[in-house]
Formats: structure tokens, C-alpha cells, sequence
């Protein structure tokens, strides 16, 4: 396993790290890893713009009202 070493880091925020590390009963390691994973495995999430258009094929030739009154129908 690697090891990373930070220079210069701000006390201040050494300081909340490990409170925050001791409040979820983790190593100051075992937080500042989990912070990390979070931030880079993060999936960038989509913009509705970006959906603009999926779908299209699917609905071609179909009347979405109707669909949506016979789905609705079928909940009784």
C-alpha cells in the first residue's frame, strides 16, 4: 500500500480532521482515506439537458397520453 505525506498542513484543519475522525471511530488514516475515496469515485451526475432526446425512439408513433391514462388504469 502507498503512503502519502502532506506538508504544510494548516493545524486548524488537522485538528478538525481528527475530531471528525474520532466521532465516526476511525484512524485520522482511515478518515482522511475514506474522504478521499468519496471525493474521487464520485460519479459526475448528468444534466436533465444532458438526457434531452433519450427515449425518443421509444415513443415514436405513440400517444403519451394515452399511455399514461392506461398505465394509470391498470393500478385499480
Amino acid at each position: 500500500m502507498a503512503t502519502l505525506n502532506v506538508k504544510n498542513f494548516p493545524e486548524r484543519l488537522y485538528q478538525r480532521l481528527r475530531k471528525r475522525a474520532r466521532a465516526r471511530h476511525r484512524s485520522l488514516a482511515q478518515e482522511v482515506t475514506h474522504i478521499l475515496t468519496d471525493a474521487v469515485d464520485q460519479t459526475e451526475s448528468l444534466s436533465l439537458l444532458e438526457l434531452r432526446g433519450l427515449g425518443r425512439d421509444l415513443w415514436r408513433n405513440r400517444d403519451a397520453t394515452r399511455h399514461v391514462e392506461a398505465e394509470r388504469g391498470s393500478w385499480d
